[in-house]
């Protein structure tokens, strides 16, 4: 691409007004913004950052940059039950209910927690690879990526697995709502989605209040008790209960299946994972890089900023372009190969700073034991009719992976 097409563009690009092709292929835009647009305007007044360095300073910087979302948010969903959501969950705020409920969190995430987690996930993941071993054609989301973070997290919260069958079409409604453009149906799924989650975990919150679990182990138990004396209130409770079931699946389902469609792109790559096993650890590093699973993240300008000699006025929604970041060459060699043995990559699928995803550590597990035992199980397995993806911007995935296994 010449200088000029890239710059132009860069110029043409709307976050509300995507151009054909950006969903399948976002990378060309990415590039362009990386050279030519680094702080891009839009013209409802937010702005975008694409570069690594900026991305890790706003990041770092939580007194500039808020990640409140009640002003930003209030006009796009109303007093309505996704506002009540996406206003209270970890994610969408600052101190002091973000250090509150993180601290909570990483009580139940610790390594000794997610070691006693391993032998189960192992367990669960050779039985769906005997399920689809005996299918042969399967759905590499719906028969595998998407069904291992389904059972971890819901074993994390003790959610009986008779119920569990509501959660993936929730957590889609529910993120998918967090699209730059939102159709009516698209408003009314995600406020029912959210209605019917909340209930739905009101009656196993109310059970563990009279039956609590290990707080070792028990993500609910441990947030209905709190922490040091301070507890949550019930929405807060419930909100960020649908916060962690709904990331916990979103990151793991699409790090599986992006990595099983990538190394099928890129068979040199494949074949040096199946010599070296040991390099699982770094690759799905990578594949986290290579296609974040998600693509962007949002802060607010809490004051007046400059980015490449440009003034970021207090009050602006910034939008970050994770996706552009981790292609970024100016810190990654390559950036658009991929490389199973990348060493270093500090890439910021998830986040980063005092906003780092409490569950990376658990969603790499999922990952590499998930992705190994595949590929051993699975060295020939190839994909067969066309991938469908999900058609959102901020989460990069698929809903469906066709493909043989035997």
């Amino acid at each position: 691409m010449s200088a000029e097409d890239g710059k132009a563009l860069a110029a043409g690009f709307e976050l509300t007004a995507l151009p054909p092709g950006f969903v399948e292929d976002p990378f060309p835009i990415y590039r362009a913004l990386l050279e030519h647009a680094p702080l891009k305007r839009f013209a409802d007044g937010s702005v975008m950052l694409s570069r690594h360095a900026d991305l890790d300073r706003v990041y770092r910087d939580t007194k500039t940059f808020s990640s409140d979302k009640r002003a930003e948010f209030f006009p796009k969903f109303g007093d309505t039950p996704l506002y009540e959501h996406h206003t209270t969950s970890l994610v969408f705020n600052d101190p002091p209910l973000h250090t509150r409920v993180r601290k909570i969190m990483m009580g139940a995430l610790t390594p000794r927690a997610l070691a006693a987690l391993e032998p189960g996930l192992i367990t669960l993941v050779d039985g769906l690879l005997d399920r689809m071993e005996e299918k042969g054609e399967v759905d590499l989301i719906e028969d595998f990526a998407a069904a291992i973070p389904i059972e971890v997290i819901g074993n994390l919260f003790d959610i009986p697995h008779e119920e569990r069958a509501p959660l993936r079409d929730w957590s889609l409604a529910i993120l998918g709502a967090l699209e730059p453009v939102l159709n009516d149906e698209q408003h009314k799924r995600g406020n029912t989605s959210v209605t019917d989650f909340k209930a739905f975990l009101k009656d196993i919150a109310d059970d563990r209040r009279r039956n609590p679990g290990d707080p070792a182990t028990d993500v609910l138990t441990r947030l209905i008790d709190g922490n040091d004396g301070e507890a949550l209130s019930e929405v807060e409770l419930l909100q960020n209960c649908i916060f962690i079931l709904n990331a916990g699946h979103e990151t793991t389902t699409n790090l599986i299946g992006n990595a099983l469609f990538e190394l099928q792109h890129w068979p040199q790559e494949k074949a040096r994972l199946e010599a070296d096993p040991e390099l699982i650890g770094t690759a799905v590093d990578e594949f986290l890089r290579f296609q974040s699973p998600n693509q962007l993240g949002n802060r607010m300008a809490v004051e007046p900023v400059t980015f490449h000699g440009e003034v970021v006025e207090a009050g602006t929604p910034i939008h970050l372009c994770i996706g552009a970041a981790n292609r970024d060459p100016r810190q990654f060699d390559d950036p658009d190969r991929l490389d199973v043995s990348r060493k270093p990559n500090r890439h910021l699928a998830f986040a980063g700073g005092p906003h780092l995803c409490a569950g990376f550590s658990l969603a790499r597990m999922e990952g590499r034991v998930g992705i190994s035992h595949f590929l051993k199980r699975f060295p020939d397995y190839r994909l067969t009719d066309a991938p469908e993806r999900t058609g959102r911007v901020r989460f990069r995935g698929f809903a469906h992976l066709p493909a043989r296994v035997g």
